[in-house]
């Protein structure tokens, strides 16, 4: 059990740290704004991962329950879905750009509002968490709806302290970002390998 949320928060990290739009957002808002603003979209995007966790956590416990072969089915689709992420990072450049020309400053309840729609209103976070989440059940005997709620809790606690430190050393990162290229390659490789590994984990 515990060796399994380990496992389930070193991924989550892993991701977390790979540039994407919801980071690449964090540091500018905070680089453009200051560290107060990107703090503010921290907290609205991990709020809008409560949602999509509640969506996950009765949709796919109601599947459990109801029919277990159609859970394998779920779990084959969300390893096809992991290695075709994998794929689109492999193909992807590895250079990590972001622009702070033409960002508009907002306020804290804004940038919060922002990070929350952008999180809600995106159907490939669900998507993601229903490939993701359900490799890492941990208990035979636990509720699955709690533990899709665990999984949640631990992957927005990590994403959390991970985005804020984004946050509150933009400018720090930013520098070394521009300095040390190869950042770029080593979060992409390290992606695709969270990717495939939590894919054959599935098939195994």
């Amino acid at each position: 059990m515990l060796e399994t949320l380990i496992s389930f928060v070193l991924a989550t990290a892993t991701l977390a740290f790979s540039p994407g739009p919801d980071n690449i957002f964090v540091l500018t808002q905070s680089i453009v704004n200051g560290k107060k603003y990107g703090l503010a979209t921290v907290v609205g995007l991990m709020s809008g991962c409560i949602i999509h966790t509640t969506l996950v956590a009765f949709g796919v416990s109601e599947i459990i329950n109801q029919n277990p072969n159609l859970f394998f089915i779920i779990k084959l689709f969300g390893a096809a879905y992991l290695l075709y992420l994998a794929y689109q990072v492999y193909k992807s450049d590895a250079k990590i750009a972001f622009s702070t020309e033409n960002v508009a400053k907002k306020s804290t309840l804004e940038l919060f509002k922002k990070g929350f729609l952008m999180n809600v209103l995106n159907p490939k976070v669900t998507i993601f968490f229903l490939a993701f989440f359900p490799q890492f059940l941990f208990s035979e005997t636990i509720s699955t709806v709690v533990q899709f709620y665990v999984l949640g809790g631990l992957f927005i606690i990590t994403s959390f302290i991970i985005f804020s430190s984004i946050a509150i050393l933009a400018g720090t990162i930013s520098a070394s970002i521009k300095k040390n290229a190869k950042i770029g390659v080593f979060l992409k490789w390290a992606q695709i390998v969270v990717f495939i590994a939590i894919a054959i984990l599935i098939l195994l």
